[in-house]
């Protein structure tokens, strides 16, 4: 009997993996990974050489039977997104829940690590003692329905937002939540680029223009 291993990895900077996860790659007969390119980037970069299937949202659904064989057979499995904690806003849910119904003996371990959510949180200054966090803001339906919610929500929120909508998202909070409204933005966490931005829709809407509309991004705004 296996066991499958779920794998935080770094978000931007790849000294940022515990030693426990280092080991646990190392040691494990199997990679699964969200997007082999990255997966492989990652472990070359820490001089390990693993097979890599291919494990992101849609892949995740459609393997399971074959992940759950290779399990009852003894292989050991970790299950790896392109960064971060797998199941936070990242494939993992779905494969877990499969070998869980259906190969209920196999350990399912955690090895935890890094995330962005977290990350934000401990240098924003906001007490992290209650917070809701939310995902990705829908692409199209349901984005105006998820701000009206977000103006109503007491305790501090965390989202994710992508570079190809984060001017609509800064746009977004100023219609629903005002213009006065401060809040905090985590641009490119532990990378090259990193920069936190504290300020009102409109003092980030002129911030983020041109290179800072790239990278990803993390906002938090503080409890009502």
């Amino acid at each position: 009997m296996g066991t499958l291993y779920i794998v935080a990895t770094p978000i931007g900077n790849m000294k940022d993996i515990t030693l426990r996860a280092v080991e646990t790659l190392e040691s494990v007969d199997l990679v699964l990974a969200e997007d082999t390119r990255v997966a492989k980037k990652l472990l070359s970069h820490h001089g390990i050489r693993k097979s890599v299937w291919r494990a992101d949202a849609r892949a995740e659904r459609e393997m399971g039977e074959k992940v759950a064989r290779e399990l009852m057979s003894g292989k050991n499995i970790a299950f790896i997104s392109d960064a971060g904690t797998p199941n936070v806003s990242d494939p993992g849910a779905a494969l877990v829940a499969y070998i869980r119904e259906h190969a209920p003996r196999v350990p399912i371990v955690s090895i935890p690590g890094v995330s962005a959510i977290t990350a934000l949180l401990s240098i924003a200054g906001v007490s992290g003692d209650s917070f809701v966090f939310l995902g990705y803001p829908p692409h199209k339906k349901g984005r105006n329905t998820f701000f009206e919610k977000l103006a109503k929500i007491e305790n501090s929120a965390i989202f994710y937002e992508s570079p190809h909508r984060i001017e609509k998202t800064i746009a977004a909070i100023e219609e629903f939540l005002g213009k006065e409204k401060r809040f905090c933005v985590g641009r490119e966490l532990t990378k090259m680029h990193e920069e936190i931005f504290w300020g009102t829709a409109t003092e980030a809407a002129a911030h983020f223009r041109g290179e800072r509309k790239k990278g990803e991004f993390v906002l938090l705004i503080p409890q009502n």
